[in-house]
């Protein structure tokens, strides 16, 4: 039993009596720092360095002792060389086999004038230790006789300093000298362990690395050892004639691995390096992903970055926002980690993205960890097209305002009528933008809050895109509208992100492989598909997606234009979503409540559209025109007389332009006399067949036939589209009040997913229309200025 007092602790308790503190003394104080001191990080290296070298001992004083060894050994060679003119008899030998009679004339003429010089250096030597003996001994003989005869009291005071002078430089002579002696064996020690080193920049076998892997680290020594034996033969041929190359940067640690960057030899470029990657790695005890030689500023300079052993086997981790935080998309999305360790903040706004990649490696993931970074941010619309049967963004469906997903042709036009919507939110924007103090050239954070404007961040996700762009029907028109989207979107806040696991030039446009501003490979099976996701050249700079082993390296890809480095090997954060795992909805359902808290909601109403429509030139009608009744004209004379006539329209136009725009109608430049012309007769025929067919304009249907049909492929001429934007509405387009996406097809119900608004099915979702704006956005100019 435990007997208890109650106590009210409302009465007055008893003051605790503290001990007294004991006065600290001045021994105490000093205990204290020196255990701080003993403690702190530099005598913490300093110590294990010391106790690293304590181990190393033998090893160390048996390699002293070799390179001592193998100096004074090269010195006798030296010396031998040098007293029997071996050079020059290996000279006369050869010239004897060869059958040189002059050339073995020669070498012995130098044989024979060089030992005669030798001996005349020798007279001259002792010749005038002669002269110095013959005028030093009788001034000595006279001091010392002078000196036994006189005292020192007695002499003139200027000899008697000459004696003081003598006596205290034999008093050096005689202290120095033991010095000397006992100095001079280790001296020679010194020198002939520096003549007999190694071959090879660094000590670096003296200095314990501060890592767990001490038996493998990357020192400049190893790094050249690694390169002398690539195979590379300007290299070869600069190691056998004694070069040694020289560090730019010397090898440091950064991040989870070791940098260095080299200067290479003439005759050697970083490519050649690059090319042989597989040897270095395992040169240098690396597997091929762990070492990233890469080109650096120059050619001739070799960027080399080695990651630490096994490093980079674990994954990124958890995704940084998964249970709390905010994003702001103008300051970037938490992505994955880089190879040094660091956390890399994608950008978003300004830039577009291409991400792609083998199936199953991590590319859907990874888009989705960036319309996750897009959701959490209130103020960003987000749209998102399926191009197949994949459940990857159902989660996402609160929070979108556009959604389709699926392999049907429903899909495919609600994703190209998307496309097209973006462009004309982009030249609504523009205007705007022209509109507002100052001019700004883009869309700012500041901006972007002013609900009013409807300059909101806009970001469209497509995944396995090449099923769009290779649509029988859409395919072309998708591909026109998403490059155009690409050049010109990005600084009106507009974000396209495209995934494929076929990134090739027949299933993604070259226009867009070129126009992307980040590109993200996983594991690629070939250099076509690494350089059609990273960009021309990169294979052969050594950034090279082909390294990563499918499965074993999933959710690690190589990237570019995501920070200022030449490229990033990222490790990818992963949100799951996948059986008994779903951290994604949670997310969604955060990042509609912090749209809620701020008052918005996802379903935003329909833009308000331009001031009118545009004027679609007609190319065959004003080909006709300019040719002036001629029968037939130069193409450079007509894209003179085209730019004169609409300069707005032709200006920039290039023959390639002018063929693209007559080829659907089936003309073609021919040549005369040596010239490419137009013929006259063939535009006449070209407008009598489309007036008879009944086509007033070569503006397509809307569901991407017409004029388009007989085109080549965005990209495939490097020719910019020029159809799109100029375009007029279809007319079941009309007005976008009630949100219907503006299509001439009734999509599928069996396949049809969400194909406008999420909660009702409606159409296009853009920014609102301001109060007292008419359904035109234009009627009342005051409108789009700030309130006073």
């Amino acid at each position: 039993m435990l007997d208890g007092e109650l106590i009210d602790d409302t009465l007055p308790q008893p003051r605790r009596r503290t001990a007294p503190r004991g006065r600290v003394t001045i021994g105490q104080r000093c205990r204290d720092a020196a255990g701080r001191v003993w403690r702190s990080g530099p005598m913490v290296r300093t110590r294990s360095v010391l106790a690293y070298r304590v181990r190393k001992a033998p090893v160390d004083v048996l390699r002293l002792v070799w390179f001592v060894l193998r100096g004074n050994w090269r010195w006798l060679v030296k010396f031998w060389n040098w007293a029997t003119y071996a050079d020059l008899r290996a000279d006369a030998r050869r010239a004897r086999m060869a059958g040189d009679a002059e050339a073995r004339r020669a070498a012995q003429e130098l044989i024979r004038s060089d030992a005669t010089a030798r001996w005349a250096r020798l007279g001259i030597v002792a010749r005038r230790v002669v002269i110095g003996l013959r005028f030093g001994a009788p001034v000595a003989g006279v001091l010392w006789l002078v000196d036994s005869v006189m005292d020192r009291s007695d002499m003139w005071p200027w000899l008697a300093d000459v004696y003081a002078g003598v006596e205290a430089a034999w008093s050096a002579v005689v202290v120095s000298v033991p010095v000397a002696l006992l100095l001079a064996p280790v001296v020679w020690a010194v020198a002939a362990a520096f003549e007999g080193r190694d071959r090879a920049p660094g000590a670096g076998w003296l200095v314990r690395p501060d890592r767990d892997d001490a038996d493998s680290w990357i020192d400049e020594r190893m790094i050249s050892k690694a390169l002398a034996h690539l195979g590379i033969a300007p290299l070869d041929r600069f190691y056998r004639d004694g070069g040694e190359l020289i560090y730019t940067v010397a090898a440091r640690k950064d991040g989870d691995g070791t940098f260095a960057q080299v200067r290479l030899p003439l005759g050697v470029t970083a490519d050649m390096v690059a090319a042989r990657r597989s040897k270095l790695a395992a040169n240098l005890g690396r597997a091929s992903l762990e070492t990233w030689p890469t080109k650096g500023d120059e050619d001739g300079i070799l960027d080399l970055w080695v990651a630490d052993k096994g490093v980079l086997r674990g994954g990124a981790g958890g995704w940084p926002l998964v249970h709390d935080g905010q994003v702001d998309v103008f300051e970037g999305v938490p992505f994955g980690l880089s190879q040094r360790g660091v956390v890399i903040n994608a950008p978003l706004v300004g830039v577009n993205w291409l991400i792609g990649g083998r199936p199953g490696q991590g590319k859907s993931a990874a888009l989705r960890t960036l319309l996750l970074g897009a959701a959490l941010d209130p103020t960003a619309e987000l749209w998102a097209f399926v191009m197949g049967e994949s459940p990857d963004f159902e989660p996402f469906r609160p929070r979108l305002s556009r959604y389709g997903m699926g392999m049907d042709d429903s899909v495919a036009e609600a994703a190209t009528q998307a496309l097209a919507d973006l462009l004309t939110e982009m030249e609504r924007r523009g205007k705007l933008l022209g509109e507002q103090p100052g001019r700004p050239p883009k869309v700012s954070r500041k901006l972007a809050d002013k609900a009013g404007l409807g300059l909101h961040p806009l970001v469209c996700g497509i995944d396995e895109c090449h099923e769009l762009f290779q649509h029988p029907t859409f395919g072309k028109k998708a591909a026109e509208l998403a490059v155009r989207l690409i050049k010109r979107g990005r600084k009106y806040g507009i974000v396209l992100l495209l995934a494929t696991q076929s990134p090739t030039k027949d299933s993604i446009p070259r226009e867009v492989t070129r126009n992307v501003s980040c590109g993200v490979a996983f594991s690629v099976a070939d250099q076509v598909a690494n350089d059609g996701l990273l960009g021309s050249g990169k294979y052969a700079a050594g950034i090279r997606a082909t390294e990563l082993r499918i499965n074993t390296d999933r959710g690690t890809c190589v990237a570019v234009g995501i920070t200022d480095e030449t490229f990033e090997l990222v490790r990818t954060f992963y949100v799951p979503f996948e059986d008994g795992a779903d951290d994604v909805t949670p997310v969604i359902a955060r990042a509609v409540a912090l749209i809620e808290e701020m008052g918005r909601a996802v379903e935003f109403s329909a833009p308000p559209q331009l001031d009118a429509a545009p004027v679609v030139a007609d190319h065959l009608a004003d080909v006709a025109a300019v040719l002036d009744g001629a029968k037939r004209v130069r193409t450079q004379v007509v894209l003179n007389r085209l730019a004169r006539h609409d300069p707005g329209e032709y200006g920039q136009w290039t023959f390639r332009d002018l063929t693209a725009a007559l080829a659907p109608y089936g003309i073609a430049p021919v040549k005369s006399d040596g010239n490419k012309v137009i013929r006259a007769d063939d535009v006449a025929a070209a407008l009598a067949r489309r007036n008879r067919d009944g086509d007033g304009n070569e503006a397509d249907d809307g569901a991407g036939v017409g004029r388009d049909s007989g085109r080549d492929p965005a990209g495939t001429q490097g020719l910019l589209p020029d159809g799109s934007l100029t375009e007029s509405p279809g007319s079941d387009q009309g007005q976008h009040g009630s949100g219907t996406p503006g299509t001439h097809r009734r999509p599928n119900p069996e396949s049809r997913r969400n194909l406008g608004d999420p909660g009702s099915g409606t159409g296009p979702s853009l920014p609102p229309r301001r109060p007292g704006e008419s359904a035109r956005g234009g009627d009342d100019p005051d409108c789009l200025r700030e309130p006073r």
